[in-house]
């Protein structure tokens, strides 16, 4: 079986879709997929990318196209708790500091989808403004996650430079955004490619 990775970061809409749907794949096929974190905003700064909702900021069609096209992702997938943060674009830095902490976390198996799950729904459901540390560390204890320890483990430099390290290790892999899907080492990038991700799967593993 080749290795599967989802890289994501909770700013990214298209991160959440990804989420939310991977696991039918995952399900279909019998396949598990690494949750791998990785700084958007350090990648966008690396490879000279940004946002489609800035990129495309003045070419007004283009942009009413991705909200449509948005739209058609959620109805067809069922994603009826998708809304659109009120506060985009968020820095998401602490928020992917505690999914680094989580991550590295052997001691609580299962810890890395515990955050997800927290984090991807205050951003893409209940619209928090997940950039204020308040605000996300509540979240997470209304989640009935340690909001102590992630208040604790966002400011460890072991945490802050584990996740810096899988930055740079997207980047040095060729991610320009997320999600990105690896089938070993052949790369996918974005929600729309996740036919071809089950495609190639079923083809090569």
């Amino acid at each position: 079986m080749k290795k599967l990775e989802f890289w994501f970061d909770f700013g990214s809409p298209n991160s959440y879709f990804a989420y939310k749907t991977l696991p039918e794949i995952e399900a279909r096929l019998g396949v598990s997929f690494a949750r791998k974190p990785a700084l958007l905003g350090g990648i966008f700064k690396a490879t000279g990318n940004q946002s489609p909702f800035f990129a495309y900021a003045n070419i007004p069609a283009k942009m009413d196209y991705t909200r449509r096209e948005i739209m058609r992702f959620v109805r067809h997938h069922g994603l009826a708790d998708f809304n659109m943060n009120p506060h985009f674009p968020v820095n998401t830095l602490l928020a992917m500091r505690g999914a680094a902490a989580a991550d590295m976390a052997a001691d609580m198996p299962g810890e890395l989808d515990r955050y997800m799950d927290c984090v991807m729904k205050a951003m893409w459901e209940d619209g928090k403004k997940a950039d204020d540390p308040e605000v996300l560390l509540g979240a997470l204890a209304d989640a009935g996650l340690d909001a102590a320890y992630y208040s604790e483990k966002v400011g460890d430099p072991i945490v802050k430079t584990a996740l810096m390290t899988a930055t740079q290790e997207a980047i040095d892999r060729g991610l320009f955004g997320v999600p990105t899907f690896f089938v070993g080492e052949e790369m996918f990038f974005g929600k729309d490619s996740l036919a071809a991700v089950e495609k190639e799967i079923a083809l090569r593993c």
